[in-house]
């Protein structure tokens, strides 16, 4: 861990880093966006899978819904960005350096800061891509397996300019079932969202035996 990583905590979050913040939270305001839904408060770590992920706008809904329930988001990135000149800004901003260097690949990074930390609210766009079909990646279910900590299902409707936190969901084991109980949940909040049945049906296809992930 660098230095500037083992300070965060200590020391004053950087003038950019703070500026950038109260940019993103004017803008959120601004467009009158709302949340519904929150995180027990007893619940200090977790992986949020957010969806779905359309535009480049995103780090806005998520920092500004985040801020307004008193969640500090966290996020994974290259290693690279958190040398001088930024690599301050990076950690102030909740970034996680992920080296793909190393022996160990990226969910036991990520598991091994879950550990290593006593709060983590760790951010994912579940999709990869803003071009996906509605299909998510595996990797949120590994990483939240492997630190073994509740995946917290959070949808974005851009028509109602509203984002929701869902309930908590703790990882079984079996992929399928667990992505099928997350699709339906967000479902029952965009039942008409096409990329949404999509996940819904990729989860069954999973506990069919027709797809791996």
């Amino acid at each position: 861990m660098s230095e500037i990583a083992a300070n965060t905590k200590t020391r004053k979050p950087s003038l950019l880093s703070r500026l950038v913040r109260r940019i993103i939270l004017v803008i959120w305001n601004a467009k009158g966006w709302s949340v519904v839904g929150d995180i027990p408060r007893d619940i200090k770590k977790f992986v949020i899978a957010g969806a779905p992920h359309s535009s480049n706008w995103d780090i806005v809904f998520f920092v500004g819904a985040t801020a307004e329930r008193g969640i500090k988001p966290n996020i994974i990135a290259k290693h690279t960005l958190f040398n001088w000149p930024i690599g301050r800004f990076m950690y102030d901003m909740g970034g996680i350096p992920i080296d793909r260097r190393k022996r160990a690949n990226y969910v036991e990074q990520v598991a091994e800061a879950f550990a290593t930390r006593e709060e983590l609210m760790l951010v994912l766009a579940v999709e990869g891509t803003r071009s996906t079909d509605g299909s998510w990646k595996s990797g949120f279910y590994h990483m939240a397996r492997a630190a073994n900590v509740p995946i917290v299902p959070t949808w974005v409707c851009n028509a109602s300019k509203v984002l929701g936190f869902g309930p908590p969901i703790y990882t079984t084991g079996n992929y399928g079932e667990d992505l099928l109980k997350i699709a339906q949940y967000m479902r029952s909040k965009l039942p008409d969202f096409d990329r949404f049945k999509v996940l819904e049906q990729q989860a069954l296809d999973i506990i069919a035996g027709k797809r791996d992930s």
